[in-house]
């Protein structure tokens, strides 16, 4: 491949795919190949609390079923503890992190909100006491331009404060994680759901931080069900089947702004991804933050 494109889909496996899950591992697939660049899958098994048994391999088995395959070596986070902790030491040592003992209870008791005030932002020796690492934040604007929500901005003093990157419990938060793991796989685009547009400019920030490239970001439209839900785990979403995998795929490329022809009911999965990289336009997807899965009519396998 001549192409220095590098995607990537990294579910994290607290249960099965769903087919909000299939819409973002079909977007991120074909705008990988229809830039002749590489596709990763990367499992965020940070969170073994939420994590179900089983789920990796029934993850990777159903991109493998509905012909969504990945170049190189499938990567697993929880195999990466020694990467992220040596730097949230050198973030320590520089005193862009400090040590946090502040509850969620005393946090809102201080602010009314969620958001962090500062109050252990000049702790930079361990304390006896259970504590967090956070990243102290400027109070100034993080801003990007999003390839599908257009410019964006957030002052990250003003909504959520510091950010942790490494729990109370000695978990590595997401942040930290999906920052290094990007950075250290050469990812250049990062295709997925509007519900973690969010928390890029934590990682916006922290890449400046790290002096780590920026990837380019498009944030798609999330299915949500008839209560505005997006679908997940919690909402009780539907499992992807193994059978008829056809209809799933053609109802993400519609749901994506794509037009298949009605020639491709019954095609292989193959043969509608091939026929999903060669007319596929990143510009077409909805301008959105959410999509209705009732009104687009979803598939009936």
């Amino acid at each position: 491949m001549s192409s220095t494109y590098v995607g990537r889909f990294a579910p994290s496996p607290t249960g099965p795919l769903h087919l909000g899950s299939l819409l973002t591992a079909v977007a991120s697939y074909l705008d990988a190949r229809s830039a002749d660049g590489r596709w990763l899958v990367r499992i965020e098994d940070l969170d073994p609390p939420r994590e179900q048994a089983g789920a990796s391999e029934q993850i990777l088995d159903c991109l493998q079923n509905y012909g969504l395959h990945w170049d190189g070596k499938v990567r697993y986070q929880s195999e990466r503890g020694e990467a992220y902790e040596s730097w949230v030491q050198t973030l320590l040592q520089q005193q862009r992190a400090f040590y946090c003992t502040c509850s969620r209870k005393q946090i809102l008791e201080a602010t009314g909100s969620t958001t962090y005030p500062g109050t252990c932002r000049h702790c930079h020796q361990p304390p006896a006491a259970p504590h967090a690492i956070r990243v102290q934040v400027p109070d100034s604007d993080v801003a990007f331009s999003d390839a599908i929500q257009g410019p964006v901005a957030c002052n990250l003093r003003q909504q959520g404060g510091d950010y942790i990157i490494k729990r109370k419990e000695g978990l590595y938060a997401y942040h930290l994680a999906v920052v290094l793991d990007d950075a250290d796989q050469g990812v250049t685009h990062i295709v997925r759901g509007c519900d973690l547009l969010e928390p890029t400019f934590c990682q916006w920030h922290l890449q400046s931080v790290l002096g780590l490239p920026h990837p380019h970001y498009a944030h798609l439209p999330v299915l949500v069900n008839a209560d505005g839900e997006k679908l997940s785990k919690q909402t009780f979403a539907e499992p992807l089947p193994r059978q008829r995998p056809w209809p799933y795929l053609l109802y993400c490329l519609r749901a994506l702004g794509q037009r298949p022809p009605a020639s491709l009911r019954g095609a292989t999965p193959q043969q509608i991804l091939q026929w999903g990289c060669e007319h596929w336009s990143l510009a077409a997807v909805p301008r959105q933050r959410t999509l209705a899965l009732e009104a687009l009519h979803p598939p009936n396998a």
